[in-house]
């Protein structure tokens, strides 16, 4: 008997046909990957199977049986959970409390709490459940999001971008897990862009293009190429990285130190950095290490930096706002899509207006709508943006044309720094290939650029030279062509050289520095 199947589902929006007469079948036991470009239906698919989002038309069986799944808590109590892309937490509530909501209320908010401490442990998914969500970031939210779906004990899990933002090691924790529930009967939706983990990981793998299916494969047997065709019907574009030559220092950060600004912030510690004019530099870590408190001291969001220790081309910008900073050529990109990079309500247009001011009059505040509606479309174009236009809310786009979206927004605007958190999370291969283009394009211009990413290969891919966050301190930079994988994932530890320091040594015999 399947423990999932859908028969003909179809969801039409206004602007688009998200879901057109797809079938899937699901055994007990059976990790199945759904693949395809953003905007390919995956989502509103998973969705559906949620009771999130009703269907048009179409049937769902479950365990054999016809079923209407009316709301996530009709699917919790079938026994279906789901991680979401974007996630679902409240903001001011703690994380053992947003996954109490979740839960029925045998449990008292004391045991939910022990229940994750022991979950999250067990899957080294590190979740501390007293800590507010407004303090964790992305990597660590979605961390929650994961165990709170663990703790339901589901019959069905539905995964939407599981591992767009942990490390290497935390995917391959995360992949026993994953294994082990499907020993004992789970069955499992994974929608990844990352086809090296569909490969690893998947039994099955449905395709879909354009809201319908395109293809069923066992991807054991394909390849990355292969599975590219598929899903995007061409294989992915080739990036040409040329050695940098790096410019004068574009930002220097000297010395900067910073107390935590909540109990469970990061104290940043003594952090020295240069991103040079056409470089790119990339920032590896496991989130929670400082990312947070380094990006919002460097975008100007904290203004507590000590006068001297943030430099823009040699000038002191520690206590600029973030819009004198922008008018002095530094744009950033969020790691959050929704909230901070683009506002969920409004139009692109509008969204372009939160960093975009060409369109505003200097003299009288009026804002030219027919200038911003124009330059919502020219993103749109020029990003390949799957929208309805530039009177599309930004929360109706897909999570990976949205991010297309925020970046081509920044990178369009000619900036001469440019940081960016997270450049390709949750973005198909396509995208990604295209996103990492542009960045090089623009190094190539001359503009520094920052890159904050838990994405190893990305930063292997892209960057000239990498830097390591761990408890709230830089290692010495390296160039890429020197270091491997193996050595950023020690050096994430905490674990890098340091010139005179005592401590543990590697096989070279290297003095390495370990953080407290």
């Amino acid at each position: 008997m399947l423990r999932l199947e859908l028969r003909d589902i179809s969801k039409q929006y206004p602007a688009v046909k998200a879901n057109d007469g797809i079938h899937l079948k699901v055994a007990p036991g059976e990790i199945h990957a759904v693949l395809g470009e953003n905007g390919a239906g995956k989502s509103t698919l998973m969705k559906i199977i949620y009771g999130a989002v009703r269907p048009d038309s179409g049937e769902i069986l479950w365990n054999g049986q016809p079923v209407v799944v009316r709301n996530p808590h009709e699917a919790r109590r079938l026994g279906i959970s789901m991680v979401f892309q974007h996630f679902s937490l409240f903001d001011t509530l703690t994380a053992a409390e947003n996954v109490w909501l979740g839960l029925d209320k045998t449990m008292s908010l004391a045991e939910v709490s022990e229940r994750i401490r022991a979950v999250s442990g067990q899957y080294g998914l590190d979740v501390d459940p007293q800590r507010p969500v407004h303090t964790l970031s992305v990597g660590e939210r979605q961390r929650v999001e994961i165990v709170r779906a663990l703790l339901t004990n589901p019959q069905l899990l539905i995964l939407d971008e599981p591992t767009s933002v942990l490390t290497p090691q935390a995917v391959e924790k995360l992949f026993v897990t994953l294994r082990q529930l499907a020993a004992t009967g789970c069955s499992i939706l994974y929608i990844s862009h990352k086809l090296d983990e569909i490969r690893a990981l998947c039994h099955h793998c449905t395709v879909l293009r354009g809201g319908r299916v395109t293809g069923e494969v066992d991807p054991t047997q394909e390849t990355n190429t292969s599975l590219s065709r598929l899903m995007i019907g061409a294989e992915p574009p080739q990036l040409v990285h040329r050695e940098a030559h790096g410019g004068e220092v574009a930002l220097a950060v000297q010395g900067l130190s910073l107390p935590k600004s909540h109990p469970f912030g990061t104290t940043l510690e003594n952090i020295h950095m240069e991103l040079r004019a056409g470089e790119v530099l990339g920032i590896a870590g496991v989130s929670g290490n400082g990312q947070q408190e380094l990006l919002a001291a460097l975008s100007g969001e904290d203004l507590r930096a000590a006068p001297g220790s943030i430099r823009l081309f040699g000038r002191d910008i520690a206590r600029h706002s973030p819009r004198r900073r922008r008018r002095e050529g530094l744009h950033f990109v969020p790691e959050e899509r929704l909230g901070r990079g683009a506002v969920p309500t409004m139009s692109l247009a509008e969204n372009t207006l939160l960093t975009r001011t060409e369109a505003v009059s200097p003299r009288t505040g009026w804002v030219r709508v027919r200038e911003v509606r124009a330059l919502a479309q020219h993103l749109i174009e020029r990003f390949n943006v799957k929208a309805g236009g530039p009177d599309a809310a930004a929360r109706s786009l897909s999570g990976g044309n949205l991010q297309k979206f925020i970046v081509g927004r920044e990178i369009d605007a000619q900036p001469r720094v440019l940081i960016v958190a997270q450049p390709t999370w949750g973005v198909d291969v396509g995208a990604a290939a295209q996103i990492r283009s542009e960045l090089l394009a623009l190094r190539d211009a001359g503009c520094a650029v920052l890159v904050v990413s838990e994405e190893l290969d990305e930063l292997f891919e892209i960057c000239d030279r990498l830097v390591v966050m761990a408890q709230g301190r830089v290692s010495p930079a390296i160039t890429t062509s020197q270091a491997s994988v193996e050595q950023i994932g020690i050096w994430m530890s905490g674990l890098w050289p340091r010139e005179g320091a005592a401590g543990p040594r590697d096989n070279n015999d290297k003095v390495l520095h370990a953080e407290a």
